[in-house]
């Protein structure tokens, strides 16, 4: 099915879309929301997937941190649409992205970690990525009692 899929970069004209989906959610303990001001100011790292039938089906960002250090965040699939292989395809097309930017490890934090343990991170303590945590986590509501998980991937 995801097949018939395909990842494209998002535009402008996606940031309310992108929104919507994210903030649907965040709604359900899936994730930590995004400002809306925060997709217009980030556009740049963000994929989606449209489906056919209309709207967006699946959207996600790469946010390099580091000079060989990069996050996959704000990855969300359409209710309807899950179980279908569009969240592997959007992370690992941010993967190929990672390569392309010659970015050697990429992590998530996440509540999902089943999902990224299946395609091929693995759990790690969150002192790992101090960038990280100085830059964006100490801004989170939930700092210092995140309960994310930390997964990471090392790129060959």
């Amino acid at each position: 099915m995801s097949d018939t899929y395909t990842v494209r970069r998002a535009t402008m004209d996606d940031v309310k879309d992108i929104h919507a989906l994210l903030m649907e959610n965040a709604r359900k303990g899936l994730l930590l929301p995004r400002a809306l001001i925060f997709l217009y100011g980030h556009i740049r790292n963000f994929l989606v997937i449209d489906d056919p039938r209309g709207g967006l089906a699946a959207c996600c960002a790469l946010a390099p941190v580091w000079e060989d250090l990069a996050e996959v965040c704000s990855l969300a699939v359409r209710e309807d649409l899950r179980k279908q292989g569009l969240g592997r395809k959007i992370v690992m097309a941010c993967v190929d992205d990672c390569r392309i930017l010659h970015l050697k490890k990429v992590f998530s934090l996440t509540y999902q970690a089943a999902f990224f343990e299946r395609i091929g991170f693995h759990e790690v303590d969150k002192g790992v990525l101090p960038q990280k945590i100085w830059a964006d986590c100490v801004h989170c509501a939930k700092y210092p009692d995140c309960d994310e998980t930390a997964m990471f991937l090392e790129l060959n």
